[in-house]
């Protein structure tokens, strides 16, 4: 059981990581500079605060890269509960991956239409403006595309920890439930012009939130049990 205490504490950690850093880049960065109806203060705010944009980014790397590790050490984990739904879980999380990676470009576009370079002089102010805003807005849509990978996953994930008897059963429910809240984000989102200002949208992928962030703290600080949880 030490073993399988250690391999929980570092699925644990990466989890953490995946989640501080996922915060960071999807959350507090584009809350502070995008203005989605705006591209004049959107524009300005990234100059202004290029460094907190080059955080964003930066954080957005190490995310990805956090969560391609942590499907595998979850896999050591949870492979003599189901190997299949184990396996199933490491596919559909690891597919986002490069989807995530690749998205990333459209920031790394932004930096270039900001920057000095002489050939943007061609541009007017107002065109590279709207060249920034039409850039964040390929990186929401690859976010949205992504999106149906992070909820797909927790399905076999919510499943293993439900059964495992090592973690408790309700953060496999609120994980299985999550996947639900993001495929209806996703459905929602592209289908209807407005969904995104819907009260349904802030709150649909609650479960999953509490799910991850319950299973992750849970897997770090307490590791597992050495008896099924009740």
């Amino acid at each position: 059981m030490g073993a399988n205490k250690k391999t929980a504490r570092i699925a644990g950690l990466l989890y953490l990581i995946v989640v501080i850093t996922g915060t960071i880049n999807l959350g507090y960065v584009p809350g502070k500079l995008i203005v989605w109806d705006n591209a004049q203060a959107t524009f300005n705010n990234i100059i202004a605060s290029e460094t907190l944009f080059r955080l964003g980014i930066l954080s957005g790397l190490i995310c990805y890269t956090a969560f391609l590790l942590l499907p595998f050490v979850l896999y050591d984990l949870f492979k003599a509960v189901n190997k299949t739904y184990a396996v199933l879980m490491v596919v559909l999380a690891v597919v986002s991956v490069p989807i995530s990676f690749v998205n990333l470009l459209n920031k790394f576009a932004v930096l270039s239409l900001i920057g000095k370079a002489a050939y943007l002089k061609v541009f007017t102010t107002a065109e590279l403006q709207s060249q920034v805003m039409l850039h964040l807005r390929y990186y929401s849509n690859g976010n949205q595309l992504a999106q149906i990978f992070w909820g797909l996953w927790l399905f076999p994930f919510g499943w293993l920890v439900y059964k495992s008897g090592f973690l408790p059963k309700i953060l496999g429910v609120f994980l299985m439930a999550g996947c639900f809240g993001y495929l209806i984000n996703f459905t929602g989102g592209f289908l209807f012009h407005g969904y995104s200002d819907t009260a349904i949208s802030s709150y649909i992928t609650l479960p999953a939130s509490i799910g991850e962030i319950g299973t992750c703290l849970w897997l770090l600080i307490m590791g597992i049990k050495n008896k099924p949880a009740q």
